[in-house]
């Protein structure tokens, strides 16, 4: 196995979800604890049992059952595992909301529990990403809490698709949109839960400024996902684009959201670059 292909099997192993949540969501409820840190301590506990513990091993079970890798590649094989896993979050909803834990962390279950029984539905038709869309919620929830500090945890994004185009587990379009997915819904629902149930969450930013930094993480990789979609091949006429999406969110959006444009195209022209040629997205920059 080459570098490389090394380097994206350590970056998969990472971001499987159920791992990646771990870091992620220590950093949610100690943001949701300040003020009083006596609480931390269960809001992790139950975070990391139905986040974490409960969905990987229900991973590594079904994985083992079905005489698949721990990913579940193949895509016939996935729905049990992701109705179970909607079941574990929609358990540590109830727990949740039995013990009046925090209001913002409740309703994040309820979000995993929707998004991912949705997931189960397209995964009937279609392979979208569940790394790219398990990342995409938690940093969401953290874009929604710290704003442009959350948003840095983005840059993971670009790197992610990357990874999982280059071991050939999703096509470019299920990676890329399996991140959307995750952005844009966990962000919708989360919004629609505050103001349905009047949720006690705090002081979280504005809906349209998160949607300006869940736009800023995903629309280069956006545009190198269509230009190698449509076969574009021309450099000056992605820059010249990336230009052009620069200036739209220097007038319309907050420098926060510039900032994470400028550093997300960053990243994802680098692992374009340096992907090397059969990384679909070195043809659109090089």
């Amino acid at each position: 196995m080459n570098s490389k292909l090394k380097l994206a099997k350590t970056i998969s192993t990472i971001t499987n979800p159920p791992i990646i949540c771990i870091p992620l969501f220590i950093i949610i409820c100690l943001v949701l604890s300040i003020g009083n840190l006596w609480e931390f301590p269960l809001l992790e506990l139950v975070s990391l049992v139905f986040t974490s513990i409960l969905p990987l091993a229900i991973i590594l079970y079904w994985a083992e059952r079905s005489n698949n890798d721990k990913d579940i590649s193949n895509r016939e094989d996935r729905p049990i595992p992701l109705v179970i896993g909607s079941v574990s979050y929609f358990i540590g909803f109830l727990i949740s909301l039995f013990l009046g834990l925090n209001d913002f962390l409740t309703y994040i279950f309820l979000c995993y529990t929707i998004n991912t029984f949705i997931i189960m539905l397209i995964t009937r038709k279609w392979k979208i990403s569940i790394h790219t869309t398990g990342t995409a919620g938690p940093i969401c929830a953290l874009i929604i809490l710290l704003g442009p500090i959350g948003a840095l945890f983005g840059l993971i994004y670009p790197v992610l698709i990357w990874a999982r185009v280059t071991l050939k587990k999703h096509t470019m379009a299920q990676a890329i949109c399996g991140g959307i997915y995750g952005f844009v819904f966990t962000a919708v629902e989360m919004y629609i839960f505050i103001h349905l149930f009047n949720l006690n969450v705090g002081n979280i930013y504005p809906f349209l400024e998160v949607c300006s930094y869940i736009l800023a993480i995903v629309i280069t990789p956006v545009i190198l996902g269509l230009f190698t979609r449509l076969k574009v091949k021309n450099p000056l006429i992605f820059y010249l684009i990336e230009i052009i999406a620069f200036c739209f969110f220097l007038a319309v959006t907050p420098i926060g959201a510039v900032v994470i444009y400028i550093l997300t195209s960053i990243v994802s022209i680098l692992i374009a670059r340096n992907g090397g040629w059969k990384f679909e997205w070195y043809d659109v920059v090089r």
